[in-house]
């Protein structure tokens, strides 16, 4: 019983930071690389222009 609880807490903590690291709206990883994959596709059809 012990065991099931240690693993449901990991798997809770694993979540909450995995919204606040990875998923977060505007600060999050996902979205910075989201926000440099623009700029470069972009400056790249600015270059192909």
């Amino acid at each position: 019983m012990r065991n099931i609880l240690m693993t449901v807490m990991l798997l809770v903590v694993v979540i909450l930071l995995f919204n606040g690291i990875i998923a977060k709206d505007t600060t999050g990883t996902s979205s910075q690389i989201q926000t440099q994959g623009d700029a470069a596709n972009e400056k790249i059809s600015k270059l192909l222009q």
